[in-house]
């Protein structure tokens, strides 16, 4: 409905697939999740998901809908298709048809949870409001981009990426000394680094302060803050904490055969807004 991938269910499907093989790679325990399918579990029960979609959209004008078009990384004041204004209300409908109590997605995915909570309580009797926990978007890599885009290479990280392909994005990433603010190699430390690994290493040569580490987030940005942490510095240390964790998943795309395959078909896709 948000034409990704051009709209293939079938290419929706496998970029799926390959997603869990990233999780499967990074150590999730597979005995404790279930994958579901959104386009399965519709199938499923049909009357009762669409009549759930239909009331969603009932319950609140076209404006107020509209306002939730940046959960498809998308502005209000786009032009969108009747397809897309009708993806908000069955994003608040998955929630009440797969019973969840809990919704843990992005920031940019608030303003549809929140449809959620508020629909709640306009049903008669009131439905069990979700909890909501939002997670932070990482910025793009480059100077002025909010977050990360999937469309861009240089802008972001991707789970597949070379050793050289982190140390060249990193080494070109926007850092200006002593700015915290806006800064996406520290969002890349407090987000994912160091939650990751507990700490984070600067090698630095002896004449230059010799290494330090880093055993919690606000140390780090004080002294980046101060000037005591350069760019020149951290952004070194940064791409080889990010290529430790990504190891692991290169080795299963190398050298898991199905993986392999699934990651190359993945890769003939072309990705669309």
């Amino acid at each position: 409905m948000n034409n990704k991938m051009g709209g293939d269910l079938k290419k929706i499907q496998v970029v799926g697939k390959y997603l869990v093989e990233i999780w499967r790679a990074l150590g999730m325990d597979m005995t404790k999740v279930e994958f579901l399918s959104a386009s399965e579990e519709i199938n499923k029960n049909p009357g009762e998901y669409w009549t759930l979609v239909m009331d969603v959209a009932r319950k609140n004008n076209l404006k107020r809908i509209v306002r939730c078009s940046q959960i498809m990384g998308r502005n209000d004041t786009d032009d969108l298709s009747a397809a897309q204004i009708f993806y908000p209300c069955m994003q608040a409908a998955d929630i009440f048809y797969l019973k969840a109590d809990i919704c843990q997605l992005g920031l940019d995915q608030r303003k549809v949870n929140m449809l959620a909570r508020e629909y709640a309580d306009q049903c008669k009797p009131k439905r069990r409001k979700p909890v909501i926990l939002s997670h932070p978007m990482l910025p793009g890599l480059l100077q002025g981009q909010e977050k990360m885009s999937k469309s861009d290479p240089n802008s972001a990280i991707f789970m597949e990426d070379t050793e050289q392909e982190v140390k060249t994005k990193i080494k070109k990433a926007f850092c200006p000394p002593g700015e915290e603010e806006g800064n996406p190699c520290l969002a890349y430390l407090r987000h994912i680094v160091m939650p990751w690994s507990g700490s984070f290493v600067v090698e630095r040569k002896e004449d230059n302060g010799g290494d330090r580490e880093y055993t919690d987030y606000e140390t780090l940005a004080a002294d980046y803050t101060s000037g005591a942490l350069h760019p020149a510095d951290l952004k070194p240390s940064l791409a080889k904490a990010i290529n430790s964790i990504l190891q692991p998943v290169r080795d299963h795309f190398e050298n898991d055969p199905e993986a392999k395959a699934l990651l190359k078909q993945v890769k003939s896709y072309k990705t669309t807004r």
